[in-house]
């Protein structure tokens, strides 16, 4: 049993891996993190599927059964919707000790529909059948037009993970998505108790990004070297903290209070992309600095193991939320705009996923050749 994340999580912080292969879920690798490691749910995203389905030959079985008529596309969500189905099953217990609270596994929708809400929609509907257990997940992307998608999907009863936030003004706008959904399907007389969705923040990004414009500017201005020196690695925590100071806000009153008579639950932010990218940085600081209640943090293995070992617990993503404004101020008074390394990053990851996306279906592609071509091969 690991004390340090047990702590984590009796801080009100649900622990996530943020991976997912089929080794991990037929070896009891995962049955084992949720019994010793106090896990309570998973992501994926079209990165980790492309490592996950390079590497080996355990979705060899499976991709050879599949119809070779059927597009590359297809086969992937089909493989994908497996493992998915999987993990909800061993998270089930979790979904149901919690009451629908925790346990869940997500499943992102295409990275090419973050422009197309009634494409987002569509395809949600059809992964949410596909993988069929009450404790699924969709992702989708933090755009405009998937928080349009947001609301409808929330409205019809599928829970939802929105990805790729970096911005506050996203993250407003994705929780206001989300309680016009409740209000939507409340109003039709539909329960909304049993919804869930959380909202992804990125983390470290939000660093590597500033870090690299804070550095030019200081060697640029020696006479301010300091101080910028001094900004560095501020940014990301100060950003989430005043996410979280958002959420707090949103979630109370009464137009809250309406909803949660009813049984709906808060749209729990989830702290994503917290592996430190900077060695000089501690391993742990995009856990340690973001703790708090009614959060989330999903861990890259590597992440979760160092926390494992040294992390350390406390209630701190409500601490020196003023000071958190002030470096955002501080950044911005010396020509460092947040809103343009936020608009930027929006758009960087949603080509990363893209291409991981469409690296993913070539390879599939190369697989599914050899496949058939040793399956022709044996009938000769």
């Amino acid at each position: 049993m690991s004390t340090r994340l047990h702590a984590l999580h009796a801080a009100g912080q649900s622990l996530w891996l943020d991976y997912i292969d089929r080794v991990m879920l037929a070896n009891g690798d995962l049955a084992r993190r949720i019994a010793e490691d106090a896990l309570t749910g998973m992501t994926s995203n079209p990165t980790i599927f492309e490592k996950a389905l390079a590497e080996g030959a355990a979705y060899d079985a499976q991709l050879a059964t599949i119809d070779t008529a059927r597009s590359d596309r297809d086969a992937f969500f089909e493989l994908a919707a497996t493992d998915v189905q999987r993990a909800c099953d061993a998270f089930r217990g979790v979904y149901d000790a919690t009451n629908g609270a925790d346990g869940y596994v997500s499943l992102e929708v295409s990275p090419d529909l973050a422009s197309d809400a009634a494409g987002t929609v569509a395809e949600a509907h059809r992964l949410w059948a596909s993988v069929d257990r009450p404790n699924r997940m969709i992702q989708v992307p933090g755009t405009p037009e998937g928080a349009v998608a947001v609301r409808q999907l929330i409205a019809e009863g599928i829970n939802v993970n929105v990805t790729l936030l970096f911005a506050i003004e996203a993250h407003a706008r994705v929780i206001e998505a989300y309680l016009a959904g409740l209000e939507q399907r409340a109003a039709a007389g539909l329960p909304i108790d049993r919804i869930g969705s959380v909202a992804s923040f990125f983390i470290s990004r939000v660093d590597s990004a500033i870090d690299k414009q804070l550095a030019t500017l200081a060697a640029a201005q020696p006479d301010q070297a300091a101080v910028l020196s001094g900004l560095q690695g501020k940014a990301a925590i100060a950003n989430a903290k005043l996410a979280y100071r958002l959420f707090t806000a949103s979630f109370s009153g009464p137009r809250w209070d309406a909803l949660a008579s009813r049984g709906a639950r808060v749209q729990r932010p989830l702290w994503a992309s917290t592996s430190t990218k900077n060695p000089a940085y501690r391993d742990v600081t995009y856990v340690e600095e973001l703790i708090g209640t009614d959060t989330v943090n999903t861990l890259p293995p590597a992440t979760l193991e160092a926390f494992r070992d040294h992390g350390e617990v406390r209630q701190s993503v409500t601490e020196q939320v003023a000071d958190a404004a002030r470096v955002l101020a501080a950044l911005e008074a010396h020509g460092v705009s947040l809103q343009a390394v936020t608009d930027t990053l929006l758009v960087d990851g949603l080509a990363s996923f893209e291409q991981s996306f469409v690296t993913l279906l070539a390879g599939l592609a190369r697989k599914r050749a050899v496949l058939a071509a040793t399956a022709a091969a044996a009938t000769v």
